[in-house]
């Protein structure tokens, strides 16, 4: 780092030994409830981020809903109602533990933000008298206004109250600290997680975790198939350096994985193809249930389940008749058209109506209240949006009680995803587990978007609460193991490689060089000839551009980390499509030499995992864990005090 400037000391020669209960690998949503989780339970917590904890993760920024807080007082359906319906509608490749989880506890964790200072009602009245609004409890609900199991909240309020009942408890925060690698024993044909290793991302300084429990609470992959070193943030919807270390780590050390395979087709975000999320009108999520009107101003009519036309804008919330919810939000899409389109009708049918292009979100036809709750709640709390979508687009004149924004919606837009360009989004793959949130390594557990089939913040919070409250009873069983030095010193070399590279390779060419690979090799179509290309060729990345890449300072070397944290995740999905031997709808996954979808035989969770260099798999029927209420009710007795106190107040 001489000469470069750098305003941190070198610490690249120092060591730090740290030792804790409950070790917690990321400060995100998921992460930070872990953390309050373990603390509550009297347990010395360590938390590692590579940000900055007040504002890091992908709830950092915000979010406008919580789903699935289906045990608030308002709410009319059960936990069990709405975790079923989430495991039907992604045709049983979905994740029952951790849905029934989020359905059961999350309501919980929205008082415990709340307590903590978090926004999650209208106590000024704002918005009084809308049908949203709940008046006895100021809460505002979101999508399904008869259920009310979805609520309206003010999330970019949610990460600063976080944090400050983290350090309230004496949480132990390594910020700026990426945690790397972790520390597994193997004694008596078992293994156990014993903790991690990490490094400083300013000063170097290499960091050692001994813990008695882990919890992974990182993020999901991304940069996989969209990079653009150009326009950085545009490559993914989440945040760009959110890139799936975690999923690398648990891939490198033997942790199991499953589903992923699954893979969808571009959606908000593509190196600079669309526009920033949320920032043009459309009638999903954030924007729900917008008027829509083509070029003439020709309002686009909306139909309920049964293809009957709604007339009013409030029937647009509600049921149709004989219909007991509906699911709408976040990666659920089971919407209540007889059409599934861009919009409300698919898009030939439109065309055939005589509707003509492009399409608008015209929210001055909508009540007062749903026109202030969309644009200037949802739009403003939602993550990304606040600043560059509310802010800005205010700043420049838009008025949306006369201005119309044009939407560019799946499907039909002029800049529309290519068939290879994919992302892990909508419930994707991720870490395989049992009820108690545990990995196939004893004392190492995951939360959030670990998980596979992981949902938005309010999945992130419950399950990172319950994976931590788990982790700090199983803590009680174990005690401290000592990593071997041998480890230690092979993870300095691997880590601190780059800075001894003069004029070698940017992070950036290799990042574009794998999603390029990527696009090819693992795209729309695959079979096993392109797939194993792909793996030889990234192998060869590994071999003759892993030992070229430089970099001048921690900063620059962390970027690097995640870029080999990416080619390793590439291998493992790589690996996963090789498994799966037929074509599946529900998994977004086309085979070219198995061309039959979902045959009977494959209809299940197929797990991957690596244990001294070979790839090991089995296959788990999906409905793996049972019922989800009585298996919930017997794993968690312990917490049904806990609960009832949620209830009373």
């Amino acid at each position: 780092m001489e000469g470069s400037h750098w305003p941190y000391p070198n610490e690249m020669d120092r060591e730090e030994q740290v030792y804790a209960d409950v070790l917690i690998l990321g400060g995100g949503m998921a992460g930070c409830y872990a953390a309050v989780a373990a603390a509550r339970k009297g347990k010395k917590v360590a938390l590692v981020e590579k940000g900055a904890v007040i504002r890091s993760g992908a709830a950092g920024s915000g979010f406008d809903h919580w789903e699935s807080a289906c045990t608030n007082p308002c709410s009319e359906v059960t936990a069990e109602e709405i975790a079923k319906a989430y495991i039907d509608e992604q045709d049983g490749y979905s994740n029952g533990i951790a849905h029934y989880i989020e359905c059961q506890e999350g309501w919980h964790r929205l008082l415990d933000i709340e307590s903590f200072g978090g926004k999650i009602r209208d106590t000024e009245g704002e918005f009084e008298g809308a049908d949203f609004r709940d008046e006895k409890t100021g809460l505002m609900f979101a999508y399904d206004y008869q259920n009310k199991f979805t609520i309206r909240v003010w999330g970019s309020t949610f990460k600063p109250a976080l944090y400050k009942e983290l350090k309230r408890l004496g949480v132990e925060i390594y910020e700026r600290t990426e945690a790397t690698t972790l520390l597994v024993k193997k004694e008596q044909g078992k293994r156990r997680g014993i903790g991690a290793m990490g490094m400083n991302a300013r000063t170097g300084k290499f960091l050692i975790f001994t813990a008695k429990t882990t919890v992974l609470a990182m993020s999901r992959p991304a940069r996989i198939w969209l990079f653009d070193a150009d326009q950085v943030g545009l490559c993914e919807f989440r945040p760009t350096q959110s890139i799936g270390s975690g999923h690398a780590m648990g891939y490198r050390a033997g942790v199991e994985f499953t589903m992923m395979e699954k893979s969808v087709q571009g959606e908000f975000s593509a190196a600079g193809r669309s526009f920033p999320p949320y920032s043009t009108g459309n009638n999903h999520n954030t924007w729900y249930a917008a008027t829509m009107v083509d070029a003439r101003g020709v309002e686009i009519p909306y139909v309920d389940r049964d293809g009957k036309e709604l007339k009013t804008v409030r029937e647009r919330y509600y049921p149709a008749k004989g219909q007991k919810f509906f699911l709408k939000g976040g990666v659920i899409d089971n919407p209540k058209y007889e059409y599934r389109g861009p919009e409300t009708l698919d898009f030939e049918e439109l065309m055939k109506r005589g509707y003509q292009l492009p399409f608008y979100a015209d929210l001055s036809r909508m009540p007062e209240s749903e026109r202030r709750v969309i644009w200037g709640m949802m739009v403003g709390e939602e993550g990304k949006t606040k600043i560059p979508v509310l802010e800005n687009f205010t700043e420049r004149g838009f008025d949306p009680e006369i201005h119309r924004l044009q939407s560019y919606g799946t499907g039909w837009q002029s800049a529309s995803f290519l068939p290879q360009e994919r992302q892990l989004f909508g419930a994707p793959g991720g870490i395989f587990h049992d009820w108690n949130l545990k990995t196939n390594i004893d004392g190492i557990y995951a939360a959030g978007d670990q998980l596979y089939a992981s949902d938005c913040c309010g999945f992130a919070a419950a399950t990172g609460y319950y994976a931590g409250r788990k982790a700090a009873k199983a803590s009680e069983g174990f005690s401290f193991e000592e990593p071997d030095r041998e480890d230690i010193e092979t993870e300095k070399k691997r880590l601190y490689a780059p800075l001894y590279v003069e004029e070698g390779m940017d992070w950036r060419e290799l990042n574009k060089a794998i999603s390029k690979a990527m696009q090819n090799y693992c795209g729309g179509v695959k079979n096993d000839m392109l797939l194993h290309q792909g793996l030889e060729l990234l192998e060869s990345y590994e071999k003759d551009m892993v030992p070229l890449l430089s970099c001048k300072n921690p900063h620059e070397l962390m970027r690097t980390h995640e870029v080999l944290d990416i080619l390793e995740v590439c291998k493992l999905i790589l690996n996963a499509c090789l498994l799966r031997k037929s074509s599946s709808a529900p998994l977004c996954f086309e085979r070219s030499d198995h061309p039959e979808i979902d045959p009977e035989e494959d209809r299940c969770f197929i797990t991957i995992r690596q244990e001294e260099g070979k790839i090991l798999s089995r296959r788990v029927e999906k409905d793996y864990y049972g019922d989800v209420k009585i298996q919930y009710e017997q794993y968690n007795r312990d917490y049904e005090e806990e609960a009832a106190g949620y209830e009373e107040g």
